[in-house]
């Protein structure tokens, strides 16, 4: 098997190795080199430059079942995903309709980021497909979901998960035990209390074994940002739908993905949860699956962002510092009738509050029962940290206006503020960094975004169609005198539409671009712990 893959790929176990200080019957990479080349030895140690015949000969030099697995773990996921795409791309002019999303799932340009899985990790499977390749014709398909809890490390772990088929019958609905201890049940969300659990044996093994029936045959599988539901599940598998990639907004970058209840309100006419209400897991499989189905028998689908007023009063305050109070936030916010703190599940609870506890800070118990840091001078740990808020407003108007006063003007704005950028986030929605300063000197800064798109476009259109309506009516009286008036208004109003066109085509442009800054963050983010991981590794080595 390892001579049939490509180099790529045996470049990629043999660095694995490397990473993980793995050894053979001749030991580590370089030792075998050594061994194996007498003219270059380990002074031609980069992997990516040598034939496949070296990386081979290498890699058969291991025997345990541990590392034999592992290598087939990588090998099993190039070949799936291989096969997938070659597939899609060979059968694209004749392909079904459920196989033309797994297409459109596959070319999205945030596919290989989100569904970059870390297969060789512990506890991973990989699903691998039948051989003939009529499997990857199947039209099978199930819809999963899952509901996770916070753990005491910072990491999340399965609580619940759901699947249904095409006709929504329930094939999966079962409750896991967590195997470390939990930091939070999010129980307003997930629906799932520590007491639900009394019991409970079903582990995430046992979830496996049963998708991995399911999925075995070529089945097409179906989730709304399925790509988290395969992480906490551990599953790597190659034909997917993500509903969360298949359906676009008018007019919005493709990187703004929609919210599994804002599609069902515009795509099936019901909210699949009502405002505060907690997730139901089957629920959630059975939407993501009926929006697959709407969208094989209706085909292109074009979304409206449908965003209600109470959305519209309000302004969302993120990356926060964890050191600044809510009532720092209300001095920088003027007007704002509450503020709301958010669950930021990013904070591990538990490290925070012994924290606390070590630096004598404030605590504060924000909605939703979670506890938040709170005090003036953060310490290492707390450094970076961050959490956000929602700022509500008596009206629309109320909350635009005090977006708006974030001018960098001192005095239009708040006392506090010092300085402003203004920007746009990933999905292409207003957004400024504000700096402000405490009492005593020392400076915070966070992002106040829009919960929405102005849609200036149609304001001014709508503006312009009024004065043509009234210069209409003006004519109808004094058609002569106004001749020459009414011919620059139309030659004005021509401009006005080729000025608002090109302004609408560098807005989209600068908010590609912008999506384009976060995902190579996001990459740079990854490299740079895998870089990390490897001083460990040198570090023991040592």
């Amino acid at each position: 098997m390892l001579y049939a893959e490509n180099e790529q790929v045996l470049v990629e176990i043999v660095k694995l190795v490397q990473k993980r200080g793995l050894e053979g019957t001749q030991g580590g990479w370089k030792e075998f080199l050594k061994t194996y080349d007498k003219k270059f030895g380990a002074s031609l140690s980069d992997p990516s430059k040598r034939s496949n015949d070296v990386l081979v000969s290498f890699l058969k030099t291991f025997t345990k079942d541990d590392d034999l697995e592992l290598f087939s773990r990588v090998l099993q996921s190039h070949l799936n995903r291989n096969r997938v795409e070659q597939f899609s791309k060979q059968s694209r002019d004749n392909e079904t309709p459920e196989q033309s999303l797994v297409r459109l799932t596959l070319e999205h340009p945030q596919y290989l980021i989100d569904y970059a899985f870390p297969i060789v990790d512990e506890g991973w499977i990989v699903i691998k497909p039948p051989k003939k390749s009529r499997a990857l014709k199947s039209n099978v398909m199930i819809a999963v979901d899952c509901e996770m809890v916070l753990c005491d490390d910072g990491t999340e772990a399965l609580v619940r998960v759901c699947a249904v088929d095409r006709d929504l019958q329930v094939k999966i609905n079962e409750l896991i035990k967590p195997n470390k201890a939990v930091a939070d049940y999010r129980t307003e969300i997930t629906g799932v209390a520590a007491g639900d659990l009394d019991g409970v044996t079903c582990s995430v093994a046992d979830i496996q074994k049963s998708l991995k029936k399911l999925l075995s045959n070529g089945t097409i599988l179906v989730g709304h940002g399925l790509h988290n539901d395969l992480q906490v599940l551990k599953i790597d598998h190659a034909r997917v739908i993500d509903t969360s990639y298949i359906f676009k907004y008018l007019d919005a970058p493709i990187y703004r993905k929609p919210s599994l209840n804002n599609l069902c309100k515009s795509v099936l006419g019901y909210e699949v949860r009502k405002p505060g209400a907690a997730h139901n897991c089957l629920d959630d499989a059975c939407a993501a699956m009926k929006l697959v189905l709407a969208k094989l028998e209706r085909g292109e689908i074009t979304l409206v962002p449908d965003v209600s007023q109470p959305e519209r009063e309000k302004l969302l305050l993120h990356r926060i510092p964890v050191y600044v109070h809510r009532e720092e936030i209300s001095k920088v916010i003027p007007g704002a009738v509450a503020i709301e703190v958010k669950v930021d599940y990013t904070l591990p609870v538990s490290a925070l509050f012994l924290e606390a506890l070590s630096t004598s800070s404030s605590l504060i118990v924000a909605e939703f029962q979670i506890w938040k840091i709170v005090c003036r001078q953060p310490t290492k740990k707390l450094q970076g940290r961050h959490y956000s808020a929602i700022a509500v407003f008596s009206s629309p108007q109320e909350a635009n206006q005090a977006y708006e006063n974030m001018e960098g003007n001192e005095e239009k704005a708040s006392a506090n503020c010092r300085s402003f950028f203004l920007s746009q986030d990933s999905h292409g929605l207003p957004q400024k960094l504000v700096s402000f300063q405490f009492g005593d000197g020392s400076t915070a800064s966070l992002y106040i975004r829009k919960m929405a798109q102005e849609d200036s476009h149609r304001e001014v259109l709508s503006n312009k169609r009024a004065f043509e309506g009234e210069e209409t009516s003006i004519e109808s009286k004094k058609l002569k005198t106004d001749e020459k008036i009414t011919k620059k208004v139309m030659e004005d109003n021509s401009q006005l539409d080729d000025h608002l066109k090109e302004i609408e085509r560098l807005k989209q442009e600068l908010q590609e671009k912008d999506a384009k800054i976060v995902l190579q963050d996001k990459m740079i983010s990854n490299l740079l712990k895998k870089v990390e991981e490897m001083k460990k590794v040198l570090n023991k080595r040592k």
